[in-house]
């Protein structure tokens, strides 16, 4: 765990490091607000997988069409505070959002947010996702889900699946798992995937869920994979079914991430903006350089189509949200 940690970190460190600025020399052709400066806002700390992804695109297409953007980090009050910045922003195409799980989910754990994710904004595409992992010590007696439920079943109540929280998007999955399987597990709470993982393979919890980057070192060794959030399995642990190949295909067990701009931003722009950003996701380097930050690159899903995910994610937190009783961090 420990190296791929730092491994995490540097590539970060290097991603961030990386002007995104427009070179001189490349034509202005593909820019969509020229000689202008667009702003790319994360509601998130520098060095995360969003500002990676963040900077990773910006900088390619700023390369391939001259166009300047700069990435604003803008945390605070769990993303509300990026995000209402840019709902409140002029909607000429140069203010621009990274949005995360929490776009949705904050309409449904906040009552006094000031925008709507759903009406508010342009949807542009999904980007990336970063799927979770729901892993057991690989020296207990449980080696598929099929055990796990079975032991659940068994000892109501005293089956433990850890995860990052309370009002995460780990969390949520958690209960959203719960009442889609009508297992009584019992969740517990840590302040972070590391501190979880440490704990179930000293023995003290059942299972963990987290992300694929945070467990992907110690599949094969101390953890064993039993179950995948994301939309499809993954390449290194081919034989661990999703979620919905288990049968709980509203379980959103995974990241993800995608652009929006300020409801009303006019279309050539948008349409232009979503052209660089299918190219970019595109590019083998930019994919390979994702996927080594525990991203998977997603780019298909656009317009109308991301509109409706959004709507769909929406309805299901909101619905989980409210049968697990979850309040506000």
């Amino acid at each position: 765990m420990r190296a791929s940690g730092l491994s995490y970190v540097a590539g970060a460190a290097m991603v961030a490091a990386t002007a995104v600025s427009a070179s001189p020399v490349v034509a202005q052709q593909g820019q969509w607000a020229p000689g202008r400066t667009v702003r790319v806002v994360v509601p998130f700390p520098p060095g995360g997988a969003s500002d990676i992804l963040a900077r990773l695109l910006t900088q390619h297409i700023s390369s391939t069409t001259g166009q300047n953007i700069v990435i604003e980090n803008r945390p605070g009050a769990g993303t509300i505070v990026g995000t209402e910045q840019v709902a409140k922003s002029t909607p000429d195409g140069t203010t621009l959002l990274i949005m995360a799980n929490s776009f949705v989910i904050n309409a449904s754990l906040r009552s006094t947010l000031s925008y709507d994710p759903l009406t508010s904004f342009e949807h542009i595409c999904f980007l990336a996702q970063s799927p979770h992992v729901l892993v057991v010590n690989s020296k207990s007696a449980i080696k598929t889900f099929a055990d796990f439920a079975a032991q659940a079943k068994a000892k109501p109540g005293e089956i433990t699946l850890a995860a990052v929280g309370p009002a995460t998007t780990h969390h949520i999955a958690i209960e959203m798992l719960k009442r889609a399987s009508g297992l009584p597990l019992t969740y517990v709470p840590f302040p972070g995937g590391g501190q979880a993982i440490t704990n179930l393979i000293g023995g003290h919890i059942n299972a963990v869920q987290a992300n694929h980057i945070e467990v992907k070192e110690n599949l094969g060794g101390d953890l064993l994979g039993i179950a995948v959030g994301g939309r499809q399995r993954l390449a290194d642990i081919p034989d661990v079914p999703t979620f919905a190949e288990l049968g709980f295909p509203d379980v959103i067990g995974l990241g993800y991430f995608g652009l929006v701009a300020p409801g009303g931003t006019p279309k050539p722009a948008i349409d232009l903006i979503e052209t660089h950003l299918r190219t970019s996701l595109a590019v083998p380097e930019i994919s390979a350089k994702l996927i080594a930050a525990g991203l998977l690159p997603e780019g298909k899903t656009c317009r109308a189509e991301f509109t409706e995910l959004l709507k769909t994610q929406h309805g299901r937190y909101a619905k989980a949200i409210k049968e697990a009783g979850i309040k506000e961090k």
